[in-house]
């Protein structure tokens, strides 16, 4: 009678675990802490349709994470240097109106765990601070959060590393020992820049090979994150 063959357990990978615990994070807005990026598209087709140009969700995606003066740039770039920009940009206030976004899902649990281990944190968005007051307020967020750098706040927006470095300055430890997570190339690129630990949670834009290699982790939603804080 043949022996039967022998037979080994399947392993799995080992899972993620970040290099040091962060004594820290920044977090992105939107698309990272809140779900806004399909209701600021929304009202920018709105607004487009509005005036009787064509946009495209490609041309879009240009704008996701950065900075006000590049939006401005691209979006002459493609409407012509005549185009009514502030007009444009009412009319997207406009179709907004008083909606809010919703928190991203893991969110809550993931705040709450950063409470629970002492670990303080803040904001760095490419956005104003009317808007960054807006969502504050409807999800009870001001008195969390250690300080919040918004566009006004800063000369050079994402990507380039202000915005991370003066988080970081704000919440009184290295950027080493501080956690940033983004969902875009261009805000990855700013926080790397700054030499934070980088974790990505994408939301429109899939993570090339060059933002993959700028960040620790790539995961599926904030409630990883909770998971790599584990005790």
């Amino acid at each position: 009678m043949k022996p039967s063959p022998q037979t080994h357990p399947i392993t799995s990978r080992p899972a993620f675990r970040l290099p040091r615990r962060p004594r820290a994070v920044v977090f992105d807005l939107d698309g990272t802490l809140i779900d806004s990026e399909a209701l600021v598209l929304d009202a920018y087709m709105a607004a487009a349709n509005r005036h009787s140009v064509p946009f495209t969700h490609e041309q879009f995606l240009t704008l996701v994470g950065r900075h006000r003066q590049h939006s401005e740039m691209k979006m002459r770039e493609y409407f012509g240097e005549t185009f009514p920009l502030e007009t444009f940009y009412a009319a997207v206030a406009e179709h907004v109106g008083d909606r809010s976004a919703p928190l991203k899902p893991g969110a809550v649990a993931l705040l709450d765990r950063l409470d629970a281990m002492g670990a303080p944190y803040a904001l760095a968005t490419s956005s104003g601070p009317g808007w960054v007051n807006k969502h504050f307020a409807a999800h009870k967020l001001g008195e969390r959060f250690r300080g919040v750098v918004t566009r006004d706040d800063v000369t050079h927006g994402k990507p380039h590393p202000e915005p991370y470095l003066k988080a970081s300055t704000i919440l009184a430890h290295l950027p080493s020992d501080i956690l940033a997570i983004e969902d875009s190339p261009t805000g990855v690129a700013s926080a790397h820049a700054a030499g934070l630990m980088t974790v990505m949670i994408p939301d429109l834009i899939q993570p090339d090979d060059e933002t993959r290699a700028r960040v620790l982790h790539v995961g599926q939603s904030l409630e990883d994150v909770v998971r790599l804080l584990a005790p």
